[in-house]
């Protein structure tokens, strides 16, 4: 499979898998699921800290298999936590990246106080309520897949459901399609703190990294809600580039999965972005 096509490929699964969830479980059944449920952890994201989102993956389309078969996905969430990551994102997709929901829904159940995000490739809102479902505190949003009006509609259900969002941009273009919608969710009391806006420098279109884009997309996104730095961080000096240019948080995953000392290398991660943030 060609690069340009993985996107489009991954968005076409999804949407396999959609149906097949909806065969199993329809959608007022899984509300019912999700109405009994106590309200997600709220973490405290803000636009003036440098936190943490740490990623349990155990396998990456770019780099290849991360972790072995007998990898704990609640060993490796709690050595995130314990280092202080604001959250934890895990994947969920089968195919490319060897997730499931199963995987989300142990971090959860075995750690109730962290936020867990729903890491996947989603298309429909079924999909957010099936996150919560499984004990998802937050979903990641990517605007290249979704129409605006579908985007929005999704970001807005999050929102009812208590849940954070991270709408995830690769360009301008992107940017230009979302950045309004994102700002308006952003400033209503359900979106105040738990809307994201994130730029992934692995544009998932080509699965080419280019880091030089967070520093280029930096002066473009709208103040008053946190901006995320995703993919391409492997190190402590990268983590104080991204703070220093108004990141408020970093996602990162293969650094930490491959690291020999999970705990260690976040703590290093979240040290470096702090001294580096810009002085108010």
């Amino acid at each position: 499979m060609n690069g340009s096509d993985f996107l489009a490929h991954m968005a076409a699964s999804s949407r396999q898998r959609l149906e097949a969830a909806r065969r199993r479980q329809d959608e007022k059944q899984l509300r019912a699921r999700v109405a009994a449920l106590p309200a997600p952890p709220v973490p405290r994201f803000s636009e003036h800290a440098f936190g943490l989102i740490a990623e349990v993956k155990r396998r990456s389309p770019a780099e290849g298999q991360l972790a072995s078969a007998s990898l704990s996905p609640v060993a490796q969430a709690g050595l995130y936590a314990q280092a202080g990551a604001l959250a934890v994102s895990v994947l969920t997709e089968p195919e490319r990246f060897a997730g499931s929901l199963e995987d989300l829904e142990a971090v959860a159940g075995a750690l109730p106080g962290l936020a867990v995000m729903r890491k996947d490739f989603l298309v429909d809102g079924y999909q957010v309520l099936e996150a919560r479902a499984a004990g998802a505190a937050g979903v990641l949003l990517i605007a290249a897949m979704l129409e605006p009006a579908r985007l929005e509609a999704m970001l807005a259900l999050a929102l009812e459901l208590g849940m954070f969002a991270l709408v995830e941009v690769f360009g301008h273009d992107d940017l230009a399609a979302c950045s309004r919608l994102v700002t308006s969710a952003a400033r209503t009391p359900a979106g105040s703190g738990r809307v994201l806006l994130g730029v992934n420098c692995r544009d998932l279109r080509t699965l080419q990294v280019d880091y030089a884009r967070f520093a280029a997309l930096a002066p473009a996104l709208p103040r008053g809600l946190p901006r995320v730095a995703e993919s391409g961080i492997a190190s402590p000096a990268q983590a104080g580039e991204v703070a220093a240019l108004g990141y408020s948080l970093a996602l990162v995953g293969t650094a930490l999965m491959r690291a020999a000392d999970p705990g260690t290398a976040a703590q290093a991660l979240l040290a470096a972005g702090r001294a580096a943030l810009p002085e108010e």
